[in-house]
């Protein structure tokens, strides 16, 4: 058992559709965790000023790490370390392994010094709406989280060795001990010391995310240690290349510190709400998007490594359309059983009925852009695959302009509209709920989100004329499946509504439950009758089982 656990911890995966499912499988697994951390969040502090700091906390460490930890970010390293890896020389690719960890460490601690030191001045500019005594209990643990920064850039130092490796276990297995640290603190630490017992459960998360890596690496023979005589040539390509992406990232960070600045206006609990909605529709995200993105990137970038160009947009092709396939099912069952599962999963302790209605309004708002967010992940990494990093930055920029105008504009435009107002708030049920103009919020982000992915697919399709558009059935399968889904368990609801009690956990748990596979097996009975392509391929992948999987050219292309 254990030769066979260290057999698949250091397995090479090779085919897009078995990685990706690997780690599609391991982001459920974490996510299934993060829900049962936001449970117990919800459940121990509710929807309210705790929770409110807690969230804040990690804004200036976040836009920290995504500002510096960018330079030994995967999508950065690993076109670099497959280039080394090529050469056949194990002693260069140590050496740039050295140089990168070197420059990393001393910058990054050199600027978590100063932050510190800011810390006071910073955290009113993030929080305008806090009071006095929370501005001091933020500071406090904005402060304690600036270690974890330097922990998981450290973390993705050695992911992008095991990823270039194609060691896809290891770096799937890290978020789930991340969020193990995270519920540990929140179970044994919270009831002592408060929100601070959670924050001290981040930073044990972020090291066993560092620890769980280092095994792989070891074995490798690549465990960095300071370099005396650094390459600054190849480290000046290296910062170059991160900039754009960095510029890309920190703009995703200044929208939510200027959404979260925002929520802290709107009264006690916003934030809490905005956040809570936020990881819910990332579950998807995280699973669907992120795992196929991140299992196509080093094929990606060997293959425009190679010249064939043809090959690499086709393989963008091939994972857009499984994006879709899943995504969009998953985007209207999370808008028809938004209320199950905001219930199901926060519903317990001090987060009630109000605060549940008000989040699952925002979830469904969210929820709306689950397709767009994951082809965004897609087309970026497509990009940086290709060396091509000025497009993103332009891209997201103009996005993210759009996103923070409109979340000015729709909060002015809700407070002085009141036929609008009355029309979301009657939409999603919330009239009798306090503060719903944090909905508007949501409502930004999602419509600013499918504007990105809107350009990405033009432009994209502009400098890649083999990414074929030709989508048309793929498309129209999954919108019938999606429909029939979402129609069978809507009205699933209403008959389930008879047998369950749902005013308990378990009554609209299995109430959700039971519409949701009624609505799946329609949807999947559906396709199968259009004989829908996704469908086969997504069977054969996994006909085959992962340890002895076959690669099928072309939608699992060797690295």
């Amino acid at each position: 058992m254990v030769r066979q656990f260290f057999t698949v911890f250091h397995k090479e995966w090779s085919g897009l559709h078995e990685a990706a499912y690997l780690l599609g499988l391991f982001a459920f697994l974490s996510q299934v965790l993060a829900l049962f951390r936001d449970r117990l969040l919800a459940g121990s502090f509710g929807a309210g000023a705790n929770l409110d700091i807690y969230y804040t906390a990690f804004r200036i460490p976040d836009f920290l790490y995504i500002a510096v930890a960018s330079l030994v970010s995967v999508t950065v390293l690993v076109p670099f370390f497959i280039k080394h890896l090529e050469t056949e020389n194990t002693g260069s690719a140590k050496k740039f392994i050295n140089d990168v960890f070197t420059v990393f460490f001393l910058v990054l601690v050199g600027v978590s010094i100063v932050t510190f030191l800011l810390m006071p001045w910073l955290v009113k500019l993030i929080a305008p709406g806090f009071l006095s005594s929370q501005h001091e209990t933020l500071i406090f643990l904005s402060r304690v989280l600036l270690l974890s920064p330097l922990l998981l850039g450290l973390s993705n130092l050695f992911g992008s060795i095991t990823q270039s490796y194609r060691q896809f276990f290891v770096y799937a297995l890290s978020p789930i001990l991340y969020n193990i640290g995270i519920i540990v603190g929140i179970i044994f630490w919270s009831p002592a010391h408060g929100i601070a017992g959670v924050v001290y459960g981040v930073l044990l998360g972020a090291l066993l995310h560092l620890l769980v890596q280092i095994p792989a690496v070891a074995k490798k023979g690549l465990l960095p240690s300071f370099s005396f005589r650094i390459n600054l040539q190849e480290i000046k390509e290296v910062t170059l290349l991160s900039l754009p992406r960095t510029f890309v990232l920190s703009t995703q960070q200044l929208i939510m510190i200027i959404f979260l600045a925002l929520a802290s206006l709107l009264g006690e609990g916003a934030i809490s709400v905005l956040k809570f909605s936020f990881n819910l529709q990332s579950v998807p995200l995280s699973i669907i998007g992120v795992s196929y993105s991140v299992a196509a990137f080093p094929t990606l970038a060997q293959l425009f490594s190679n010249g064939d160009k043809e090959a690499f947009a086709k393989q963008i092709m091939v994972a857009a359309k499984h994006i879709i396939f899943w995504s969009l099912p998953v985007l209207v069952l999370f808008i028809v059983l938004r209320a199950q599962i905001v219930r199901s999963v926060l519903g317990t302790g001090a987060f009630g009925w109000t605060e549940t209605r008000l989040t699952a309004a925002a979830l469904a708002l969210f929820a709306v852009s689950i397709v767009a967010q994951s082809l965004v992940f897609l087309f970026v990494r497509g990009y940086y695959a290709s060396n091509h990093t000025q497009k993103p930055v332009i891209i997201n920029s103009v996005a993210a302009i759009i996103t923070v105008a409109l979340a000015f504009f729709l909060l002015k435009f809700f407070e002085a509209n009141n036929f609008f107002r009355f029309f979301v708030e009657d939409l999603f049920r919330v009239s009798d709920v306090a503060h719903t103009s944090v909905l508007m919020l949501p409502l930004a982000f999602s419509i600013g989100s499918i504007v990105n992915a809107l350009l990405f697919w033009v432009i994209f399709k502009k400098d890649f004329p083999a990414f074929s558009m030709s989508m048309a059935y793929s498309l129209y399968h999954s919108f019938a499946g999606s429909v029939a889904m979402g129609f069978v368990a809507y009205q699933m609801l209403g008959v389930l509504d008879n047998f369950f009690d749902v005013t308990t956990f378990w009554g609209i748990l299995l109430q959700g439950f039971f519409a949701g596979v009624a609505g799946i097996i329609v949807g999947v009975c559906l396709l199968y009758v259009l004989e829908n392509k996704e469908v086969r391929e997504i069977w054969e992948s996994f006909h085959h089982k992962f340890w002895k999987a076959k690669v099928v050219a072309p939608d699992q292309p060797e690295l």
